[in-house]
């Protein structure tokens, strides 16, 4: 019985150390797949951590876009203000300017804003005439003791 034992121990070593070369390039092939396939789930691992990092981060990088966005547009409307400042003080340095400059005439009919402030202010200098005018006709009236105050009644009843 313990002969039977040995000799079917030997037989299996036989028959093992005997198997076939094809068995063991097939072991080969499988062993080969094998790391493919774990090299292959590295990678798909690393792949989705990177992933899960970046969509962790869109929230960040989307604040960060909306933050941007409002500071732009608060830039845009300082600029807007500054631009309109700027014009406003480029006018009255073109006003102040027209009254010291010794080239006024010429600058005049360059500039067409100049002229119509030139129009203005002839206008001003006609209606202040006729206001005086007008303060001398009612003393002279009043001297000669006319009602006024009839006159204006139905000079504002006309209007």
């Amino acid at each position: 019985m313990a002969l039977d034992f040995l000799s079917s121990l030997f037989k299996k070593k036989k028959d093992e150390s005997s198997t076939p070369p094809e068995e063991e390039h097939i072991d080969l092939e499988e062993l080969e797949e094998s790391v493919e396939n774990r090299e292959e789930n590295e990678q798909l691992n690393q792949l989705m951590e990177r992933v899960n990092e970046i969509e962790n981060d869109l929230p960040r990088i989307k604040i960060g876009i909306d933050t941007l966005k409002k500071q732009m547009q608060e830039l845009r409307d300082e600029i807007d203000r500054l631009d309109k400042t700027i014009k406003d003080v480029m006018m009255l340095y073109e006003v102040i300017s027209q009254e010291i400059n010794p080239f006024k005439e010429q600058m005049s009919q360059e500039n067409p804003l100049s002229s119509e402030i030139q129009d203005i202010r002839k206008e001003i200098e006609d209606l202040k005439l006729e206001i005086a005018q007008i303060k001398n006709d009612i003393k002279v009236l009043a001297g000669y003791g006319v009602d006024l105050d009839s006159i204006i009644y139905e000079v504002l009843a006309e209007v």
